[in-house]
């Protein structure tokens, strides 16, 4: 006797995909992508909460211990977090607004209806290429108080050289400008992708109009850019929130100029208190979660 139909055992797995309704085929194409996040993102974040809750001192010995919310009372009360909090936040407030402001002129002049945009449109990938670490390196040579480049055009123009990195003001002005040149590109060329996303029609319906160019620039470019301003401002708040690399390799006077990141680094690596370090780590994560979400509420505002 013949079997017309296949066992089965024996089916593809195409076919075995084709029979299931849409919510089951959902639900296997989707477990191999949730499976990879929670290797990579789920698990490491709740082994750091749950670490913020233990006392993890590698260099004692001493195997760990569940210290409740003493971790984060800990943070609460210490000096040198808040400094470091302050710090942080001074290059938040200082940057991404300076980045903002500095992205849209290069965005704007990358968008010019030059012959040749490609070099210029290369240039902006320049400093966003760049390690964070090596920026930092030349700004710390562009600021040095003997031989950098910053004091002797001060020279040059009659006005007394700076000694930049031994002062805590001083020291963060010149990571802001480091940070600025560094980022800015990045949101120039998120800000392009808007720009080009505008209908050119509106632009010549407005000269019809006789819209000068500062008019065009405030009621059509603004306002149609704002989607692209929000992705670029929350990424770069993001990251300026977690300064590190500038900081470090342009250091300051002490624990002026620590930043949140550099203040985990040096309890996780340099004291070996992971516990501690990660009731930090929550903290500075939790400020993340809170700016996302700011912006996203501003986001879904704005769509409605």
């Amino acid at each position: 006797m013949t079997m017309n139909s296949t066992p089965t055992a024996q089916r593809s797995l195409f076919d075995r995909l084709a029979d299931m309704d849409e919510r089951m085929l959902a639900v296997c194409l989707l477990a191999p992508a949730f499976i990879f996040i929670s290797i990579i993102v789920v698990y490491p974040v709740a082994t750091l909460v749950w670490n913020s809750f233990n006392d993890v001192r590698l260099l004692t010995g001493k195997p760990a211990r569940f210290a409740g919310i003493e971790n984060y009372l800990l943070v609460m009360s210490d000096a040198q977090f808040w400094r470091a909090v302050r710090n942080t936040l001074i290059i938040v407030f200082v940057t991404v607004p300076g980045a903002l402001v500095c992205g849209l002129a290069l965005a704007m002049l990358a968008n010019m209806p030059f012959k040749s945009r490609g070099p210029i449109r290369l240039a902006l990938l320049l400093p966003w290429a760049m390690p964070l670490a090596f920026v930092g390196l030349i700004f710390a040579w562009f600021f040095n108080s003997e031989y950098g480049v910053i004091n002797d055009v001060l020279r040059r123009f009659g006005m007394q050289p700076q000694i930049w990195f031994n002062s805590g003001p001083l020291t963060l002005m010149a990571i802001c400008i480091a940070t600025i040149w560094k980022t800015s590109s990045f949101m120039a060329l998120i800000l392009l992708a808007g720009l080009q996303t505008i209908p050119k029609s509106l632009y010549e319906a407005a000269e019809v109009d006789g819209a000068s160019h500062w008019r065009q620039f405030t009621d059509i470019t603004l306002p149609l850019l704002v989607p692209s301003m929000l992705v670029a401002l929350i990424f770069r708040t993001l990251t300026a929130i977690q300064s590190f690399d500038i900081p470090y390799s342009m250091p300051g006077p002490g624990e002026e100029t620590q930043t949140l990141a550099m203040y985990i680094h040096m309890n996780a690596v340099d004291y070996l208190d992971l516990g501690y370090s990660s009731a930090l780590a929550v903290v500075m994560f939790g400020l993340s979660m809170a700016t996302t979400f700011v912006y996203l509420k501003y986001v879904r505002a704005e769509g409605k």
